[in-house]
């Protein structure tokens, strides 16, 4: 089973992209559950989602507390809360900031860590520029799905084409099949 904990604030899609995360590995024949964990409900309160993907059903009901990968929608979360906990030794990790880990303070604390399995990606830029909306949970899973080869674009795509229509669906499109393709790109760099 592969667990995703995703780290964010209310209003930035972290419960939609659990779900969708989730609706991508459906339409991939696997089983999946998505689910919240909300504190305050309210804009920019801290929120955490979970994914959880099996080839087999899924019996376990309880949040993720040894997670496969981390998605970290918020940077701001960093040294707010306790966003690395319990992630295993090789886990993935993505972080949402055009920053780079020096500059986020985690260069030494993740050094021990698999430099291909801890990517940042500017996903509220590419979501302004596609969306006209910083919202970058769409731009993450993308990004998620090239980083772990967990889920392919394509179900990416079937599930912002479920989910959204019109304009909406054309900028995540657009915003998801960006963020894909820079993730590919830090990959390769990363390998140099």
């Amino acid at each position: 089973m592969f667990q995703v904990r995703i780290h964010g604030r209310g209003g930035q899609g972290v419960v939609t992209a659990a779900e969708m995360l989730a609706l991508a590995a459906f339409d991939e024949g696997r089983y999946a559950q998505a689910f919240p964990s909300f504190g305050s409900e309210r804009t920019g309160a801290p929120v955490v989602a979970f994914c959880r993907i099996d080839d087999k059903p899924i019996r376990v009901r309880e949040p993720i507390v040894t997670p496969d990968a981390l998605i970290i929608q918020d940077a701001t979360l960093l040294h707010q809360v306790d966003c690395f906990g319990g992630l295993k030794p090789e886990g993935h990790i993505l972080i949402n900031t055009g920053k780079s880990l020096a500059e986020l303070g985690l260069e030494e604390y993740l050094a021990a860590h698999p430099r291909e399995r801890v990517l940042t990606l500017n996903a509220t830029e590419i979501a302004l520029r596609r969306l006209g909306r910083p919202l970058p949970n769409v731009p993450l899973l993308a990004g998620f799905a090239a980083m772990t080869g967990l889920i392919r674009l394509e179900a990416v795509e079937k599930a912002i084409a479920e989910r959204f229509a019109g304009k909406v669906a054309a900028g995540n499109l657009a915003a998801a099949r960006e963020a894909y393709s820079r993730i590919l790109s830090s990959l390769e760099r990363a390998h140099v």
